[in-house]
This record gives C-alpha cells, structure tokens and sequence, in this order.
C-alpha cells in the first residue's frame, strides 16, 4: 500500500518546526541557554514570539523539543554512517582514533551548544524529559559498542561490551572537562595539554588501553 502523503497543512507544520529547531541551535550555540530567549529564537526563525508561543507553552518546552531533536538526528546520523560493514573494512585502532578524533572535533565546534544542553539536562525536573534524553544518549552508545563488538576477538579486557561503555564514558568526561569547563582546565595542576593533536593522540591510547586492544 503506498504511504499517505503528509497533508499540506502538516508538511506545513513540519517544516515550520524544522526552522524553529535550527534557530535555536543557532541562539544557543552563539549566545548559551541563559541568552536563548525566546524572542531572540523568534528574531532568529523569522517569526514573531506569539508565533513560538502558539506551539510552545514556554521556553522550557521549547528547549526540551530541541534537545530531543538533536539526539535524535544525532543517533539517526550515527546509525547511517557508522555499520558494522564499515567496520568491518578496518582496524580497531583506526576505529578509535577515528571515533575519538570526531568527539574532539564536535566538542571543539559545539562547545558552548553542549554545554547548553547538559545545563539544561541536569537542571530539568520534567522526569519523562530527562529519561528520553538519557534513552537517545544512551543508545548513540550503545550502537557505536555494539558497531565496535565486531572486533570483539580483539578486546583483551574480559568484559568488552562493558569496557566499550565504560570507555566513552571516559573520553566524554575528559572533552567536558577539558574543552567544556573553559577555566577550569587551566587551574589543573599539573597543567595538561589541551592541544588537538596531544588530546587525539591520548584520547585514542587512553580508550584503546582500557578495552585492551591488539592489533586486528
């Protein structure tokens, strides 16, 4: 049976959400959650607040569209170009250096965005909100553990999926330390090189070291 089209006033909807999305991305990435007003997310879609209050109760909804939008394109875009077949067709190590490499680099770009989203994350009490948001991160995990798993005979470490997620949690932690907490990095003592090519490299040894990797 060939699928319905969305109704034109749907597409509408759609598209009109879209642009509301990518507006917010937008305000929270230059001016961070206490700057993402809501009628400078208006300025920035092109529409009026009413016309973003009309869909939206209030700016924390809002906010908990758009993050859930963003982890949700997030884990779809992972599943797309991150398959087993394409990890099939390399080494463990080149999987990590270049799964390790693209964190960095995200962190590097979004840094005032993510931050953002976690401030929001951790200071919501809609429960139902903070569970998906947890769902969707998690999953982005667990695809890319599951991805790594065909390497498996390769993981000394006696629990490896467990290691694999133990693993990224490290390496999240460290970026959000290190490129998320803007002064903070500079007061570690002794200090630590915040240099892309020394974090790429380190990131890469510190995660394949603790799964136990040898050569594929």
């Amino acid at each position: 049976m060939a699928k319905t089209p969305l109704a034109p006033r749907q597409a509408r909807s759609r598209e009109s959400e879209t642009k509301l999305i990518k507006a917010t991305v937008e305000v929270l990435g230059q001016y961070g959650l206490e700057g993402a007003t809501v009628p400078r997310v208006a300025e920035y879609a092109g529409l009026t607040p009413g016309a973003i209050y009309r869909r939206f109760p209030d700016k924390n909804a809002l906010m908990e569209r758009c993050i859930l939008r963003i982890l949700e394109d997030q884990l779809v875009h992972l599943k797309k170009v991150f398959t087993t077949e394409v990890a099939q067709q390399s080494s463990i190590q080149a999987l990590i250096e270049g799964i390790t490499r693209t964190m960095l680099a995200s962190y590097r770009k979004n840094a005032k965005l993510i931050r953002a989203l976690r401030q929001f994350v951790r200071a919501s009490d809609h429960l139902a909100f903070k569970r998906k948001a947890v769902q969707l991160e998690n999953g982005a995990v667990e695809h890319l553990s599951d991805v790594l798993m065909t390497h498996q005979k390769h993981m000394r470490h006696p629990h490896p999926k467990s290691a694999l997620t133990m693993a990224f949690l490290m390496v999240s932690a460290t970026l959000a330390e290190l490129v998320l907490a803007g002064d903070t990095a500079e007061k570690l003592q002794p200090p630590v090189p915040t240099d892309d090519q020394f974090l790429e490299r380190e990131l890469a040894r510190m995660f394949l070291s603790y799964i136990g990797a040898t050569e594929s």
